[in-house]
């Protein structure tokens, strides 16, 4: 168009949404619940099964962690076959793979079983989840989706609440019947993904990196296995040895990412994520925070049923407290995301000074009512992290590096979580001390604290290193 000519310019017109968006949310939805329910019901009924199973203080741990173990190790690489082959496709092939490993869970007879099983669940977890971002941002408009984004704090919330009430009620009856229930709602998912998740078609010319997912697996799972096993071993020298490995393997991943990006090749990490300050930072401050987020639900739940004598159905309704303040958290972090990093610095002040109230509350006659305010601050600071964290970090990825960079996120918080576990648990276990415990929390939670300062203040601000 030249300077003299005053056509009018038509504005782009904008695709129609997809017609079934709303009942296809709904299936998204229920996928997730799914999964954020069976990541945490075994803080629960994690004492009852080992009663009944046997094996030692660290199939506990192994409960959550070979879960979050494998849905790490599959998260990149289940969001990548999403393009490869359709995120419809692999939707319903993570809910069918969750279902059978529920199942498998429910059927499970010793120590050996029930781990198998949860890998399972996990592996497939991480099939089914990746796939709801990219179907969301094909059936809804800009202006609709974040409505439709908006509607998973509640959801999560919700499921934060009644998650442990139901663990604990079930396993009051039969540990078993947790697994059980997920075979009606799989089975229901299923069908209505069918019949209103939109078809997709692959994305032409992406590939699996799968050295790069083999690395990256391998890496977690050289940190995760001696957190967790050393301890019940006496910490001998093939832990520390394997713990050296990780780092060696985590670095040759990185260099093979870049020299994959720089021959043209479709990195599962992207490599230029690793200049932009918001993002590197992030990754710390994600994996500390979500550590600590992580050991806390674990601890709190051995705490009271090992060491106050609290059945099931008690110890989760104790933590009731903790789910109400997140959800507390979250829409005071919503009602002032304008004050970005702010927000999170002053979450990680509020939830350190709710598990320092722990430490100063606990004691062998403590109830419930004693513990809930401290524990209601501690999740209120946890909601005031979580809240703006994504959105700090994202704001500086650029459109070509958003798939990357919501996956190694999402991953990250999967990892977190397992060094939690791991971590806190060999803590709790050694010492026997809640005290001890929770002051490695709190030291967690302050250097959430101090490395948060490194983040970007607000949106892109300052965002890139060397820029």
């Amino acid at each position: 168009m030249t300077a003299l000519d005053i056509r009018p310019v038509q504005a782009p017109v904008e695709p129609t949404p997809y017609r079934w968006r709303w009942p296809a949310l709904a299936v998204i939805l229920a996928g997730s619940v799914m999964e954020l329910l069976d990541a945490t019901v075994t803080n629960i009924a994690g004492p009852t099964m080992r009663a009944e199973l046997g094996g030692g203080a660290s199939l506990i741990q192994w409960l959550g962690a070979a879960y979050t173990l494998a849905m790490t190790a599959g998260l990149l690489t289940g969001g990548r076959l999403g393009d490869i082959v359709g995120r419809r496709r692999m939707f319903l092939i993570g809910v069918a793979g969750f279902t059978v490993g529920s199942l498998m869970c429910a059927l499970a007879f010793s120590p050996e079983t029930i781990i198998a099983a949860r890998i399972v669940q996990g592996l497939f977890g991480a099939a089914m989840i990746p796939q709801g971002m990219g179907l969301m941002k094909e059936m809804f408009s800009p202006k609709e989706l974040a409505a439709a984004m908006g509607l998973f704090g509640p959801v999560m919330g919700l499921s934060a609440v009644g998650g442990p009430i139901l663990a604990g009620a079930l396993t009051s009856i039969d540990w078993r019947l947790i697994f059980v229930i997920n075979l009606p709602i799989g089975a229901v998912t299923a069908l209505a993904a069918v019949r209103f998740l939109p078809g997709t078609r692959p994305a032409g010319g992406v590939r699996l990196d799968l050295p790069g997912a083999l690395l990256a697996s391998a890496g977690t799972v050289l940190i995760i296995f001696p957190l967790v096993q050393g301890g019940e071993h006496g910490w001998p020298a093939w832990s520390f040895a394997m713990m050296a490995a990780s780092g060696a393997v985590f670095g040759v991943f990185a260099w093979y990412e870049r020299r994959k990006a720089a021959r043209g090749g479709d990195p599962l990490v992207a490599p230029s994520l690793f200049r932009k300050r918001a993002f590197v930072s992030g990754m710390a401050t994600g994996t500390i925070y979500f550590a600590a987020f992580a050991g806390v639900l674990l601890v709190i739940g051995l705490y009271t049923q090992l060491g106050l004598g609290y059945s099931p159905i008690k110890a989760a309704l104790t933590g009731v407290p903790s789910s109400l303040g997140m959800i507390a958290g979250m829409g005071v972090a919503q009602a002032t995301a304008r004050y970005g990093r702010k927000v999170l610095l002053a979450g990680a002040l509020v939830m350190a000074l709710g598990v320092a109230g722990v430490i100063v509350i606990a004691s062998p006659g403590v109830s419930p009512w004693q513990l809930a305010p401290m524990l209601a601050v501690t999740g209120l600071g946890s909601g005031l992290i979580m809240t703006p964290y994504f959105g700090i970090v994202m704001a500086a990825v650029e459109p070509g590096e958003t798939g990357s960079a919501s996956g190694t996120l999402t991953a990250l918080q999967q990892v977190g979580g397992a060094l939690g576990l791991a971590l806190l648990g060999t803590v709790y276990f050694g010492t026997g001390s809640v005290q001890v415990t929770m002051g490695v929390v709190t030291g967690m939670i302050v250097a959430t604290f101090f490395v948060g300062l490194l983040l970007p203040k607000a949106g892109s601000e300052d965002a890139n290193f060397g820029h």
